[in-house]
C-alpha cells in the first residue's frame, strides 16, 4: 500500500486508537479499533479520508451529550442518528 503522506510503498492497514473533538468543542471521545494506516517509511499513522468523513458526519448526527468517554469505532458508527442525513453540508 502506498503512503498518502510520503508516497512510499510499505504502508499497512491496522486498527488504532484515536481521539476526536466533539463538534461543540466541549470534550473529546476516544475511539478504539479505528481503521488506520501506518507507514514504515515515514512513521506516520493516519486515517484515510473516508474514515475521517464517517467519523465527522456521525458526530454531527448523534446525540453527543450521551456519548461515553470511550467506545469502539464499530459501536460508534452503529449509534442511532438524530437526523437521517447531514443537512449541514
Amino acid at each position: 500500500m502506498e503512503c498518502l503522506w510520503c508516497e512510499e510503498e510499505g504502508a499497512e492497514a491496522f486498527l488504532n486508537t484515536v481521539y476526536w473533538e466533539l463538534p461543540d468543542g466541549s470534550r473529546s471521545i476516544e475511539l478504539t479499533n479505528v481503521p488506520s494506516v501506518k507507514c514504515a517509511a515515514c512513521g506516520v499513522d493516519y486515517q484515510e479520508e473516508d474514515i475521517i468523513e464517517k467519523i465527522e458526519t456521525q458526530l454531527l448526527l448523534v446525540e453527543t451529550k450521551q456519548l461515553p468517554p470511550s467506545m469502539t469505532y464499530e459501536d460508534f458508527i452503529k449509534l442511532p442518528r438524530c437526523l437521517k442525513r447531514n443537512y449541514l453540508k
